[in-house]
């Protein structure tokens, strides 16, 4: 028996056809950033971000959450640098780069909170 395809919502179905290529591409670069996100679990491991722990109780996911702000705010700083106060990039990392690094850490925060990190 072939596997059921899942409704869309009226609201999904309705902005895909009221903004098809902001939706495809929407869709496009979540799948992007997915393949990175594998990418670089695949080098570094689940641990690097959960500081050695396996976030398992409060103590273990404020660290690992506390590791994530601390990218954060890096990649914060560099957007500021490059966009608000137009410095030149010598390190080679785009804004474009720096965006899509910022929506993975805010996903990776909500895998960890959520109690699915390394599982």
């Amino acid at each position: 028996m072939p596997e059921e395809k899942p409704q869309l919502s009226p609201i999904i179905k309705e902005m895909e056809e009221k903004y098809p290529e902001m939706t495809k591409e929407f869709k496009k670069i979540m799948r992007e950033q997915y393949e990175i996100f594998c990418k670089k679990q695949h080098d570094y491991g689940p641990f690097n971000l959960s500081v050695g722990t396996k976030c398992e109780n409060e103590e273990e996911v404020n660290l690992s959450l506390t590791g994530i702000w601390f990218r954060l705010n890096d990649k914060l700083q560099r957007l500021k640098q490059l966009v608000v106060l137009s410095k030149k990039n010598s390190v080679e990392e785009s804004i474009q780069d720096t965006f899509s690094d910022l929506s993975v850490y805010g996903i990776i925060a909500q895998v960890i909170t959520r109690g699915k990190w390394a599982k």
